[in-house]
């Protein structure tokens, strides 16, 4: 996948991950809905300032909207384990809200955090009736 195509992928994404509609991310930033929807589709490639922008109001990195060029993160770490949970939280926006909004909470908070999760999973799974 080409640069273009990955920003206007992850610019989707993340919007969409933040629950915005075109038009709520375009007013956010100061453009209408349809740039949106162009830069969405690849049709469009916003500015620099733009990009900023656009990272800004999605609460992400610029280089979030990037692919990743160095791709050396396991041989930053020196357990295999931790560059795994690394890369699953770079990789996966879902997981890096949760990391992200999980900092700076108190070891018995996140817990608690942790057992809600358990308990959603065994709903999703049908092992919970209730």
């Amino acid at each position: 996948m080409d640069v273009k195509s990955y920003t206007a992928s992850k610019i989707r994404e993340y919007r969409k991950l933040r629950g915005l509609t075109q038009k709520e991310l375009g007013e956010k930033i100061g453009v209408k809905h349809n740039t949106i929807s162009g830069y969405e589709s690849g049709t469009n490639e916003p500015e620099q300032d733009l990009l900023f922008k656009i990272a800004s109001a999605l609460e992400v990195s610029i280089n979030d909207l990037f692919p990743d060029t160095t791709n050396n993160t396991s041989s930053y770490y020196y357990d295999d384990e931790v560059a795994a949970i690394a890369n699953e939280i770079k990789d996966n926006p879902g997981i890096r809200v949760l990391f992200d909004a999980s900092r700076g909470l108190k070891k018995e908070s996140i817990e608690e955090v942790r057992r809600f999760i358990e308990f959603q999973k065994a709903k999703e799974r049908g092992d919970y009736e209730g």
